[in-house]
């Protein structure tokens, strides 16, 4: 089949099942795609196609005695390398391996394994997931696809991960998501992604940044690829192709909240634009829609800009597993986490009880809408080469991740798809917000609004640097 990695997901499986298409046709595929760029997109720390090429001969071998070991048998998948993967070092964007007690797999891995699933490599990151840019001085940054000719910003700290997807080398990308790190990425490489509720998945097997917020989560090319690998993967579902099944095919009747001037004022090159004529066309497909502040999201972002607790969590973990890493911490990183150590337990204590306080308030904000929907990111992808300081670099972390940050610090879930393109042609996110434990209602309205909306493909096109 000369083109199967522009299917859907669930359509690649089912010609898998059926044998129509061979899971060693369709690595070769991925594998062409990544090198038809050259590598010069920088996706992959750990790039690993002969591998890839194992694991889909025994997706293989398996289908041909009848066995069918999961819904992602077959399917390219890249990961971030935070999650350790027998057979591959783990870094986490560090410039040393990290010891054995790192490579152990984690339950999200070994479900992946379970279900023979084909693993194409590691993707870059932002050093131990501190941090929104794609910044990395070990190793330097992913080029976001969709401009050919100034190296921008992919997001992060999965900054490999939307690469991965756009290069075609990954149907479905694994990444981490404390603070923006799976829907930024997402949203800025014109993916879509999925951050589920805190404790949903295990994070054991993924190097920590911050015990109170770190998530697993998802990039895919579009919605229906993210809703078919969140079903295949998530451990309390049971039967994946039942809530696939349940999933609305319309948007009518669901109850849209937009969310208050907070998250809008600001937005740079018509992304508002955007974003309001997608959810005017959910409206005119019958969603319900309704204004819904958020205020409690102004005290979660105070927080986050006051230093957070992710900077004290990720300091606590180096001192006591890491000691030796703290010397060579990228630069930009380094003030941020070292000063923690003039934090007192009463100050991070403090921050934890506001958060936890903003939170339970929060949650009375779904009563009577499904989700809430923002801009996913207010700012076009930037410029690398313009961070040259670390308070630049923090300055604007601080403004890419506004809209983002709150959910994980209110224990909020969410979700992330492309809806066009900004004034400089960059990709633009719409993001619903949804009550934590609510991720079936959140991943059914974002399905129902792709198929209203369109799919990424066919809203945004190719990214230039991605054509062959």
């Amino acid at each position: 089949m000369a083109d199967a990695l522009s299917l859907p997901i669930a359509e690649i499986a089912v010609l898998l099942s059926d044998g129509k298409l061979k899971a060693r046709a369709l690595v070769e595929q991925a594998i062409a795609n990544h090198e038809r760029c050259g590598g010069k997109l920088m996706a992959y720390s750990q790039w690993a196609p002969e591998y890839a090429r194992g694991c889909a001969d025994d997706a293989d071998a398996a289908f041909a005695v009848g066995a069918r070991a999961g819904p992602l048998q077959g399917i390219p998948v890249s990961i971030k390398d935070l999650f350790a993967v027998c057979g591959f070092a783990t870094y986490a964007g560090s410039p040393k391996r990290l010891p054995p007690q790192f490579e152990i797999e984690g339950p999200v891995i070994a479900s992946l394994r379970r279900q023979l699933a084909t693993v194409m490599g590691k993707t870059h990151m932002v050093e131990f997931a501190f941090g929104g840019t794609g910044h990395n001085a070990h190793y330097g940054s992913p080029y976001n696809p969709w401009d050919a000719k100034a190296h921008r910003s992919p997001g992060g700290s999965s900054s490999g991960a939307g690469v991965s997807l756009c290069e075609g080398s990954a149907l479905l990308a694994l990444g981490s998501d404390t603070a923006a790190s799976v829907r930024l990425p997402a949203a800025m490489t014109g993916n879509a992604g999925l951050k589920i509720t805190k404790e949903r998945w295990s994070t054991a097997g993924i190097v920590p940044l911050s015990f109170t917020f770190d998530t697993p989560g998802i990039l895919a090319r579009s919605m229906a690829d993210a809703a078919f690998s969140f079903a295949a993967l998530d451990p309390l579902l049971g039967d994946s192709f039942a809530f696939l099944r349940r999933v609305p095919a319309g948007i009518g009747g669901m109850r849209i909240g937009i969310a208050d001037s907070w998250f809008w004022d600001g937005c740079e090159n018509g992304i508002d634009g955007v974003v309001r004529g997608a959810i005017d066309k959910l409206a005119s497909a019958g969603a319900i829609v309704k204004d819904k502040p958020l205020p409690e999201a102004r005290e979660a972002f105070a927080v986050f800009a006051e230093g957070g607790v992710s900077a004290i969590e990720l300091r606590a973990f180096l001192d006591q597993e890491l000691p030796g890493w703290l010397e060579t911490i990228d630069p930009v990183n380094a003030p941020a986490v070292k000063n923690t150590e003039n934090l007192s337990a009463r100050d991070y204590l403090r921050r934890r009880l506001r958060l936890v306080t903003a939170a339970k308030a929060a949650a009375a904000r779904f009563d009577d809408v499904d989700v809430i929907a923002t801009p996913t990111v207010m700012f076009s992808p930037h410029v690398l080469a313009k961070e040259s300081s670390a308070e630049q670099f923090w300055a604007r972390n601080r403004k890419i991740v506004h809209n983002l940050a709150p959910v994980n610090f209110l224990t909020l879930c969410a979700a992330t798809l492309p809806v066009g393109l900004d004034r400089i042609g960059m990709p633009v996110g719409l993001q619903f917000i949804a009550k934590g434990g609510d991720d079936e209602c959140l991943v059914a309205v974002a399905c129902a609004a792709e198929r209203v909306l369109g799919t990424p493909r066919e809203i945004l096109g190719i990214p230039p640097l991605c054509k062959g």
